[in-house]
């Protein structure tokens, strides 16, 4: 993975063209958010197609999608049976991508607080990396309306994931994100099993180790205005065993199932401005 200790950046020159866009909305419960946050996506990348996976919203998301769908040909929907999580729901949305012949992949949240206007800074440093992570904690970042008991966590939880895994990312949890395709198809991300913060981190790992360029862009960050946070303990104590499996097995010099690389060793990622 290259090597960048300066938070701006040296380009080393655009690669492929990003291509076609695929912007993966997971749903649960979020009918007072959904047809905003698409509307935005589709302002700010009108190129780019728009796939919804609901787990079955008990509040009628599914329907509010289905709705965009019809009258937007840029909007899809993938319906699943219940909800399994926000790992699974990112899994399926990928494998529905990769399937469809999409060159980026992009993580969002349905509830706001991934602004879509910054989505084509994410786009543009996707020219030169293989993994583009909106970061919170670089600088130029802004959290806003987080309870400081929640900007604690998420430092906390970073500052762990760097220190057990040797990774040189300061937002390894953060979820608004950007992939090249053969970037998932390289790190078998179909068979991923962790969730929650779990599975970003060890999504962000897996490209490391695989030798991935991975590049952090700072964003603002907006606690969601509407709607409850699907955070929970049992998503906190996951990610943290988790983490210190995959911290062990790296110091014992072993690789897990589906790695590329060895894990002793992860070189730093990219800053961006």
């Amino acid at each position: 993975m290259s090597q960048r200790n300066a938070y701006s950046a040296i380009s080393s020159g655009p690669r492929n063209p990003t291509g076609t866009v695929a912007v993966i909305i997971p749903t649960f419960n979020e009918r007072d958010n959904l047809e905003p946050i698409v509307s935005r996506v589709r302002t700010a990348v009108p190129a780019a197609d728009v796939l919804v996976v609901d787990d079955n919203s008990p509040d009628g998301t599914g329907e509010i999608a289905d709705n965009l769908a019809v009258t937007d040909g840029h909007v899809f929907v993938l319906h699943r049976a219940g909800k399994a999580g926000i790992g699974a729901a990112y899994i399926a949305g990928f494998g529905w991508a990769l399937d469809r012949g999409y060159d980026a992949l992009v993580e969002m949240d349905a509830d706001g607080s991934h602004d879509p206007a910054e989505l084509p800074r994410l786009l543009h440093a996707l020219e030169t990396a293989d993994l583009v992570i909106g970061s919170r904690w670089v600088p130029g970042s802004a959290v806003r309306n987080w309870p400081r008991s929640r900007k604690i966590l998420s430092r906390a939880a970073n500052t762990y994931a760097r220190l057990m895994l040797g990774l040189d990312v300061r937002d390894a949890t953060g979820g608004y994100r950007v992939y090249r395709a053969d970037t998932l198809r390289s790190i078998g991300a179909r068979q991923v099993a962790s969730n929650g913060h779990c599975f970003q981190i060890d999504l962000a790992l897996r490209a490391a180790q695989a030798g991935q360029t991975v590049t952090e862009v700072p964003i603002t960050f907006v606690d969601r205005a509407r709607g409850q946070s699907k955070m929970s303990r049992s998503i906190v104590v996951e990610a943290f065993l988790r983490v210190a499996q995959w911290g062990i097995v790296a110091r014992l010099g072993r690789i897990r199932p589906g790695q590329h690389a060895s894990p002793r060793r992860v070189p730093s990622c990219r800053r961006s401005a």
